[in-house]
Protein backbone atom coordinates (compact mmCIF):
# COMPACT_ATOMS: atom_id res chain seq x y z
CA UNK A 1 0.00 0.00 0.00
CA UNK A 2 1.44 3.39 -0.91
CA UNK A 3 1.32 6.14 1.09
CA UNK A 4 0.86 9.76 0.82
CA UNK A 5 4.05 11.56 -0.20
CA UNK A 6 2.85 14.86 1.73
CA UNK A 7 1.53 15.32 5.47
CA UNK A 8 -1.15 17.46 6.25
CA UNK A 9 0.67 20.26 8.70
CA UNK A 10 -2.39 21.75 9.72
CA UNK A 11 -6.59 20.97 10.30
CA UNK A 12 -8.87 23.46 8.67
CA UNK A 13 -10.81 25.45 11.66
CA UNK A 14 -13.92 26.76 9.54
CA UNK A 15 -15.72 24.56 7.60
CA UNK A 16 -16.67 24.79 4.18
CA UNK A 17 -19.37 26.55 2.48
CA UNK A 18 -22.20 25.02 0.49
CA UNK A 19 -25.47 25.31 -1.58
CA UNK A 20 -27.18 28.80 0.01
CA UNK A 21 -24.01 30.08 1.93
CA UNK A 22 -21.56 29.15 -0.75
CA UNK A 23 -23.50 31.26 -3.71
CA UNK A 24 -24.03 33.87 -0.95
CA UNK A 25 -20.18 34.00 -0.26
CA UNK A 26 -19.29 34.15 -4.29
CA UNK A 27 -21.54 37.21 -4.50
CA UNK A 28 -19.81 38.92 -1.83
CA UNK A 29 -16.24 38.32 -3.20
CA UNK A 30 -17.87 39.91 -6.76
CA UNK A 31 -19.28 42.89 -5.07
CA UNK A 32 -16.49 43.46 -2.35
CA UNK A 33 -14.56 46.79 -3.00
CA UNK A 34 -16.80 47.62 -5.79
CA UNK A 35 -19.71 49.30 -7.14
CA UNK A 36 -22.92 47.66 -7.16
CA UNK A 37 -22.80 47.02 -10.18
CA UNK A 38 -20.83 44.19 -12.01
CA UNK A 39 -17.11 44.95 -13.15
CA UNK A 40 -16.53 44.98 -17.23
CA UNK A 41 -15.83 41.98 -18.70
CA UNK A 42 -14.31 41.91 -22.30
CA UNK A 43 -12.30 40.15 -24.72
CA UNK A 44 -8.79 41.48 -23.20
CA UNK A 45 -9.85 40.16 -19.52
CA UNK A 46 -11.19 36.72 -21.02
CA UNK A 47 -7.37 36.71 -22.54
CA UNK A 48 -5.26 37.16 -19.21
CA UNK A 49 -7.85 35.14 -17.67
CA UNK A 50 -6.44 32.08 -19.87
CA UNK A 51 -2.90 33.69 -19.52
CA UNK A 52 -3.64 33.12 -15.25
CA UNK A 53 -5.19 29.62 -15.90
CA UNK A 54 -2.37 28.21 -17.21
CA UNK A 55 0.10 30.08 -15.24
CA UNK A 56 -1.72 29.01 -11.48
CA UNK A 57 -3.70 26.00 -12.73
CA UNK A 58 -1.42 24.17 -15.38
CA UNK A 59 2.08 25.36 -13.79
CA UNK A 60 4.76 22.51 -14.12
CA UNK A 61 7.76 21.66 -11.89
CA UNK A 62 10.99 19.69 -13.84
CA UNK A 63 13.76 18.95 -11.99
CA UNK A 64 12.80 21.48 -9.12
CA UNK A 65 12.14 24.68 -11.79
CA UNK A 66 9.03 25.79 -13.20
CA UNK A 67 8.61 25.69 -16.76
CA UNK A 68 8.57 29.20 -18.25
CA UNK A 69 5.41 30.30 -19.89
CA UNK A 70 4.83 33.05 -22.41
CA UNK A 71 2.56 35.71 -20.64
CA UNK A 72 0.75 36.90 -23.45
CA UNK A 73 -1.46 35.82 -25.82
CA UNK A 74 -0.36 34.63 -29.17
CA UNK A 75 -2.79 34.85 -32.42
CA UNK A 76 -2.49 32.32 -35.13
CA UNK A 77 -1.85 34.61 -37.38
CA UNK A 78 1.49 35.26 -36.30
CA UNK A 79 2.17 31.84 -34.72
CA UNK A 80 5.19 30.92 -37.54
CA UNK A 81 6.37 34.40 -36.84
CA UNK A 82 6.69 33.72 -33.20
CA UNK A 83 7.74 30.08 -33.77
CA UNK A 84 11.62 31.73 -35.85
CA UNK A 85 12.01 34.37 -33.33
CA UNK A 86 11.27 32.91 -29.67
CA UNK A 87 13.70 34.46 -27.63
CA UNK A 88 14.00 31.56 -25.08
CA UNK A 89 17.86 30.94 -26.24
CA UNK A 90 20.66 29.59 -23.97
CA UNK A 91 23.92 30.72 -24.22
CA UNK A 92 24.91 29.04 -27.41
CA UNK A 93 21.87 30.42 -29.12
CA UNK A 94 19.74 27.23 -28.82
CA UNK A 95 16.13 26.90 -27.68
CA UNK A 96 15.82 26.52 -24.25
CA UNK A 97 13.15 23.67 -23.59
CA UNK A 98 10.73 23.23 -22.34
CA UNK A 99 8.47 26.31 -22.24
CA UNK A 100 4.77 26.87 -22.36
CA UNK A 101 2.67 29.01 -25.16
CA UNK A 102 -1.09 29.80 -25.21
CA UNK A 103 -2.22 30.63 -28.85
CA UNK A 104 -6.00 32.08 -29.42
CA UNK A 105 -8.19 31.38 -32.24
CA UNK A 106 -8.84 34.75 -33.85
CA UNK A 107 -12.04 34.13 -34.37
CA UNK A 108 -14.91 34.77 -31.30
CA UNK A 109 -18.36 32.46 -32.13
CA UNK A 110 -21.58 32.81 -30.27
CA UNK A 111 -21.44 31.28 -26.71
CA UNK A 112 -22.92 27.81 -26.51
CA UNK A 113 -23.33 27.97 -22.71
CA UNK A 114 -26.75 27.05 -22.39
CA UNK A 115 -26.69 29.13 -19.30
CA UNK A 116 -26.64 32.22 -20.55
CA UNK A 117 -27.70 31.55 -23.93
CA UNK A 118 -31.09 32.82 -25.57
CA UNK A 119 -32.59 33.44 -21.93
CA UNK A 120 -33.64 37.15 -22.70
CA UNK A 121 -34.25 38.58 -26.42
CA UNK A 122 -33.25 41.82 -27.86
CA UNK A 123 -30.14 43.33 -25.16
CA UNK A 124 -33.15 44.37 -22.78
CA UNK A 125 -32.57 45.26 -19.33
CA UNK A 126 -33.27 43.60 -16.41
CA UNK A 127 -33.73 44.91 -12.82
CA UNK A 128 -30.32 44.04 -11.10
CA UNK A 129 -30.63 45.96 -7.46
CA UNK A 130 -32.20 49.25 -5.96
CA UNK A 131 -29.59 51.08 -3.81
CA UNK A 132 -30.36 53.56 -1.43
CA UNK A 133 -29.38 57.45 -2.05
CA UNK A 134 -29.19 60.58 0.06
CA UNK A 135 -27.60 63.72 -1.28
CA UNK A 136 -28.23 65.34 2.09
CA UNK A 137 -31.81 66.71 1.35
CA UNK A 138 -33.60 63.99 -0.65
CA UNK A 139 -33.85 60.58 0.13
CA UNK A 140 -34.17 58.25 -2.55
CA UNK A 141 -34.15 55.10 -4.37
CA UNK A 142 -31.97 54.40 -7.63
CA UNK A 143 -33.08 50.89 -9.99
CA UNK A 144 -29.94 49.32 -11.52
CA UNK A 145 -30.38 47.86 -14.39
CA UNK A 146 -28.63 45.72 -16.58
CA UNK A 147 -28.43 44.11 -19.88
CA UNK A 148 -27.92 39.85 -20.33
CA UNK A 149 -24.65 39.31 -20.74
CA UNK A 150 -23.39 37.83 -24.35
CA UNK A 151 -21.90 34.31 -24.24
CA UNK A 152 -19.06 33.81 -26.51
CA UNK A 153 -17.13 31.12 -27.07
CA UNK A 154 -13.10 31.44 -27.36
CA UNK A 155 -10.59 28.70 -28.74
CA UNK A 156 -7.07 28.67 -26.89
CA UNK A 157 -4.18 26.14 -28.23
CA UNK A 158 -1.77 25.40 -25.24
CA UNK A 159 1.54 23.89 -26.32
CA UNK A 160 3.76 22.49 -24.38
CA UNK A 161 7.92 22.02 -25.98
CA UNK A 162 9.69 19.61 -24.37
CA UNK A 163 12.95 17.72 -25.04
CA UNK A 164 11.90 14.57 -22.98
CA UNK A 165 9.23 12.48 -23.36
CA UNK A 166 8.97 12.58 -19.58
CA UNK A 167 8.46 16.28 -19.60
CA UNK A 168 5.05 15.80 -21.51
CA UNK A 169 4.08 13.50 -19.57
CA UNK A 170 5.18 15.53 -16.14
CA UNK A 171 2.46 18.42 -17.70
CA UNK A 172 -0.09 15.70 -19.65
CA UNK A 173 -0.74 14.14 -15.89
CA UNK A 174 -1.70 17.72 -14.50
CA UNK A 175 -3.80 18.72 -17.68
CA UNK A 176 -5.80 15.12 -17.10
CA UNK A 177 -6.01 16.02 -13.34
CA UNK A 178 -7.53 19.27 -13.85
CA UNK A 179 -10.42 18.18 -16.96
CA UNK A 180 -11.22 14.85 -15.00
CA UNK A 181 -14.81 16.34 -15.35
CA UNK A 182 -13.72 17.31 -19.04
CA UNK A 183 -14.07 20.99 -17.65
CA UNK A 184 -12.68 23.57 -14.97
CA UNK A 185 -13.21 26.75 -13.59
CA UNK A 186 -11.57 30.26 -14.08
CA UNK A 187 -12.32 33.52 -11.93
CA UNK A 188 -12.24 36.78 -14.42
CA UNK A 189 -13.69 39.81 -12.19
CA UNK A 190 -15.57 38.07 -10.11
CA UNK A 191 -17.39 35.72 -12.34
CA UNK A 192 -16.83 31.87 -12.78
CA UNK A 193 -15.76 31.07 -16.78
CA UNK A 194 -16.11 27.63 -17.68
CA UNK A 195 -13.06 26.03 -19.52
CA UNK A 196 -13.33 22.76 -21.86
CA UNK A 197 -10.52 20.77 -22.58
CA UNK A 198 -11.79 19.83 -26.36
CA UNK A 199 -8.30 17.81 -28.13
CA UNK A 200 -5.01 17.32 -27.35
CA UNK A 201 -2.50 16.58 -31.04
CA UNK A 202 0.95 16.16 -31.87
CA UNK A 203 2.55 18.90 -33.61
CA UNK A 204 6.21 17.27 -32.95
CA UNK A 205 9.10 18.02 -35.67
CA UNK A 206 9.22 15.04 -37.87
CA UNK A 207 12.25 16.66 -39.99
CA UNK A 208 15.62 14.32 -39.37
CA UNK A 209 17.54 17.63 -40.58
CA UNK A 210 16.25 19.77 -38.20
CA UNK A 211 16.53 19.77 -33.95
CA UNK A 212 14.60 17.34 -32.78
CA UNK A 213 11.39 18.69 -30.20
CA UNK A 214 8.35 17.55 -28.75
CA UNK A 215 4.95 19.56 -28.95
CA UNK A 216 2.15 18.56 -26.95
CA UNK A 217 -1.09 20.96 -28.53
CA UNK A 218 -3.65 21.34 -26.17
CA UNK A 219 -7.07 22.62 -27.50
CA UNK A 220 -9.12 24.79 -25.14
CA UNK A 221 -12.77 26.05 -25.47
CA UNK A 222 -13.66 29.17 -22.99
CA UNK A 223 -17.14 29.46 -22.66
CA UNK A 224 -17.03 33.19 -21.50
CA UNK A 225 -19.61 36.03 -21.33
CA UNK A 226 -19.00 39.97 -22.14
CA UNK A 227 -20.39 42.22 -19.84
CA UNK A 228 -20.17 45.89 -21.66
CA UNK A 229 -20.31 48.72 -18.79
CA UNK A 230 -21.44 51.28 -21.14
CA UNK A 231 -24.78 49.60 -21.44
CA UNK A 232 -25.61 49.82 -17.70
CA UNK A 233 -28.34 51.83 -17.00
CA UNK A 234 -28.90 54.13 -13.52
CA UNK A 235 -32.12 55.60 -13.31
CA UNK A 236 -34.34 57.18 -10.29
CA UNK A 237 -36.76 55.61 -8.89
CA UNK A 238 -38.60 56.80 -5.60
CA UNK A 239 -37.54 60.43 -4.28
CA UNK A 240 -38.27 62.17 -1.33
CA UNK A 241 -38.44 65.77 -0.81
CA UNK A 242 -39.42 68.54 1.35
CA UNK A 243 -40.92 72.08 -0.34
CA UNK A 244 -40.71 75.14 1.55
CA UNK A 245 -42.80 78.23 0.40
CA UNK A 246 -43.47 81.82 2.09
CA UNK A 247 -46.87 82.91 2.47
CA UNK A 248 -47.71 86.87 2.74
CA UNK A 249 -50.33 87.11 5.39
CA UNK A 250 -52.46 90.60 5.38
CA UNK A 251 -53.94 91.79 8.61
CA UNK A 252 -57.42 93.01 8.40
CA UNK A 253 -59.96 94.64 10.98
CA UNK A 254 -62.58 92.45 11.55
CA UNK A 255 -63.36 90.59 14.85
CA UNK A 256 -61.37 87.62 15.40
CA UNK A 257 -63.33 84.11 16.72
CA UNK A 258 -61.12 82.73 19.68
CA UNK A 259 -59.97 79.13 18.66
CA UNK A 260 -58.21 77.09 21.30
CA UNK A 261 -54.41 77.01 20.62
CA UNK A 262 -52.79 74.12 18.29
CA UNK A 263 -50.96 71.87 20.31
CA UNK A 264 -47.54 71.24 19.26
CA UNK A 265 -47.57 67.64 20.32
CA UNK A 266 -49.72 64.75 21.90
CA UNK A 267 -50.07 61.52 22.98
CA UNK A 268 -50.82 58.72 20.68
CA UNK A 269 -51.46 55.29 22.01
CA UNK A 270 -50.85 52.45 19.17
CA UNK A 271 -53.41 49.38 21.04
CA UNK A 272 -53.36 45.44 19.79
CA UNK A 273 -56.13 43.46 20.45
CA UNK A 274 -55.82 40.01 21.37
CA UNK A 275 -54.93 37.91 18.55
CA UNK A 276 -53.71 41.28 16.54
CA UNK A 277 -50.28 41.92 15.21
CA UNK A 278 -50.31 44.34 12.77
CA UNK A 279 -51.77 47.60 12.19
CA UNK A 280 -52.11 50.35 9.72
CA UNK A 281 -53.44 54.06 9.90
CA UNK A 282 -52.93 57.02 6.88
CA UNK A 283 -51.49 60.02 8.49
CA UNK A 284 -52.99 63.94 7.87
CA UNK A 285 -50.25 65.12 8.98
CA UNK A 286 -46.47 65.58 9.67
CA UNK A 287 -44.62 64.45 13.09
CA UNK A 288 -42.12 62.79 14.69
CA UNK A 289 -43.82 59.82 16.48
CA UNK A 290 -41.58 59.25 19.77
CA UNK A 291 -41.85 55.70 20.93
CA UNK A 292 -42.19 56.36 25.21
CA UNK A 293 -42.65 52.31 26.59
CA UNK A 294 -44.14 49.08 25.02
CA UNK A 295 -46.65 46.66 27.11
CA UNK A 296 -46.50 43.07 26.10
CA UNK A 297 -44.25 43.90 23.21
CA UNK A 298 -41.22 41.32 22.60
CA UNK A 299 -40.06 43.68 19.49
CA UNK A 300 -41.98 46.02 16.42
CA UNK A 301 -41.56 46.57 13.24
CA UNK A 302 -41.85 49.98 10.96
CA UNK A 303 -43.31 50.03 7.40
CA UNK A 304 -43.60 53.23 5.82
CA UNK A 305 -46.14 53.41 2.35
CA UNK A 306 -45.11 49.33 2.14
CA UNK A 307 -41.33 50.40 2.65
CA UNK A 308 -39.50 48.43 5.50
CA UNK A 309 -37.80 51.52 7.54
CA UNK A 310 -36.85 49.56 11.06
CA UNK A 311 -36.93 47.58 13.41
CA UNK A 312 -37.51 48.76 17.36
CA UNK A 313 -37.07 52.31 15.70
CA UNK A 314 -37.69 55.76 17.92
CA UNK A 315 -38.30 58.87 16.68
CA UNK A 316 -40.49 57.48 13.58
CA UNK A 317 -40.94 60.18 10.77
CA UNK A 318 -44.14 60.50 8.78
CA UNK A 319 -45.51 62.38 6.77
CA UNK A 320 -48.44 63.97 5.29
CA UNK A 321 -50.72 61.36 3.65
CA UNK A 322 -48.31 58.56 4.65
CA UNK A 323 -49.35 54.99 5.26
CA UNK A 324 -47.50 53.39 8.26
CA UNK A 325 -47.94 50.02 9.09
CA UNK A 326 -47.04 48.42 12.68
CA UNK A 327 -46.41 44.80 13.16
CA UNK A 328 -45.51 43.54 16.27
CA UNK A 329 -44.26 40.18 18.21
CA UNK A 330 -46.07 39.90 21.55
CA UNK A 331 -44.75 38.64 24.80
CA UNK A 332 -48.15 36.69 25.24
CA UNK A 333 -50.32 36.85 22.08
CA UNK A 334 -53.44 35.83 24.26
CA UNK A 335 -53.05 39.77 25.53
CA UNK A 336 -53.45 42.99 24.38
CA UNK A 337 -50.46 44.96 23.62
CA UNK A 338 -49.93 48.44 23.36
CA UNK A 339 -47.07 50.99 21.81
CA UNK A 340 -47.49 54.24 23.99
CA UNK A 341 -46.16 56.82 21.46
CA UNK A 342 -45.72 60.76 21.71
CA UNK A 343 -46.36 62.92 18.14
CA UNK A 344 -44.29 66.08 17.86
CA UNK A 345 -45.95 68.27 14.96
CA UNK A 346 -43.87 70.14 12.50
Amino acid sequence: MALPKKEKKYLPLTPVKTLLERREEMVDEIMDGGTYLPKGVLHADLDKGMLDFVKDSLKTVVEGKVVPNIERIITNQNWAQFVTSWNFQDLDKNVSLPFITTVRMPEVKYGTNPSTKYNIPDRKEFLYATVPTWDGQRKGVDVYKIPQPVPVDITYNVKFFANRMREINEFNKIVMQKFTSRQAYTQIKGNYIPIILEDVSDESAKDLEKRKYYISNYKFLMQGILIDEEEFQVSPAVTRQVSMFEVDFKTKARYAKGEPARPNFFDLNINFISGVTQLSEVFRYTADLKVNSTDNVDSYSVYINNNYVGDNISPIQVTDHDLVRFEVVKIDNSKESLINTTAYLQ
